[in-house]
């Protein structure tokens, strides 16, 4: 598993860690049952806290991404990915409801923030 942590990146450690594993899952990259490493020994790759790799698996398990089995090991839970991506849809359309907002306070039209849009999108 290939985690990837930005000391530079005003996002937590922790949620860095969460999305990363979420994008993993959603892409099928982790399906269903895969054990994912230890936080012990996450937290030794990524050279960070095991409070902060705790952190990270409660809240995939929070939010049913995972599920832990004490002496075991965390695991994929079995979740309906077509849920996921809609929940993450939505997210994507509020952002951009957001975009639009503060795109008419400046003047900023459909062609130009489609413009803008397309070479963030190609920077990735």
């Amino acid at each position: 598993m290939n985690i990837i942590i930005s000391n530079s990146s005003g996002q937590p450690i922790y949620e860095q860690i969460v999305s990363q594993i979420k994008s993993l899952i959603i892409s099928g990259e982790l399906n269903e049952g895969d054990a994912l490493p230890s936080m012990r020994i996450l937290a030794k790759e990524l050279r960070i806290s095991v409070i902060t790799t705790k952190r990270a698996y409660e809240e995939l398990e929070r939010e049913g991404f995972i599920v832990s089995f004490t002496g075991k090991g965390s695991f994929v839970a079995s979740k309906n990915i077509d849920l996921i991506r809609e929940q993450q849809l939505k997210e994507i359309e509020n952002y951009m409801q957001e975009i639009i907002i503060l795109a008419n306070n400046c003047g900023i039209g459909l062609d130009e923030l489609t413009e803008m849009m397309n070479l963030i999108y190609e920077g990735e």
